[in-house]
């Protein structure tokens, strides 16, 4: 666990640089986006869905994302923000937990270099404000930050992610803890 947060912390101070949601247009002397790290536009088969298409760095995103929102099923250490999704999830009610997928690829798709997507969700703020959005079940702390951004790691882990992308990724999430974390 600390080698996982000595990553965000290295990665916090040297990778920032990575997260940039502007649109501008790759010269041959830039540096490839993360997205484009994690497969970039390349269309290939999406496993999910039959004879659909997906890009192969959204592919990656997703798998991770939903990795990771099963991994924090798991984890007591944060799940108890998320017992509206658990419960709905549980009684086979799938719509929320698509929703969360889906924005939360977007999301990181577009924070990773993705330009052909768009955010379309809450902000932040808002996203992780138990007032602005009733699914979540109280504010999180540093400590409840913590244990996503280690949640985050077994998601990417799972789909063998190599640790240098994972601390990249690690960058952009570092950036926001202090819009998520409001206690």
């Amino acid at each position: 666990m600390k080698k996982t947060l000595i990553l965000f912390s290295v990665a916090a101070v040297f990778g920032t640089a990575v997260f940039s949601t502007s649109s501008c247009k790759k010269s041959s002397n830039s540096k490839m986006t993360l997205y484009d790290s994690l497969g970039g536009t390349k269309v290939v088969a999406d496993p999910s869905t039959s004879g659909a298409t997906i890009e192969s760095g959204r592919l990656a995103i997703r798998s991770v994302i939903d990795s990771t929102i099963f991994v924090i099923a798991g984890d007591t250490a944060i799940n108890g923000h998320f017992t509206t999704l658990l419960a709905e999830v549980t009684a086979g009610n799938l719509t929320g937990f698509e929703n969360l997928s889906k924005n939360l690829t977007d999301f990181v798709a577009v924070a990773t270099g993705a330009k052909d997507y768009t955010y379309g969700g809450l902000s932040m703020a808002d996203a992780h404000n138990p007032a602005k959005n009733p699914r979540m079940n109280g504010k999180a702390d540093d400590g409840d930050f913590t244990a996503f951004e280690n949640d985050l790691v077994a998601g990417a882990n799972k789909n063998t992610v190599p640790s240098y992308l994972t601390a990249r990724l690690g960058a952009i999430v570092e950036t926001l803890r202090s819009t998520v974390v409001q206690q």
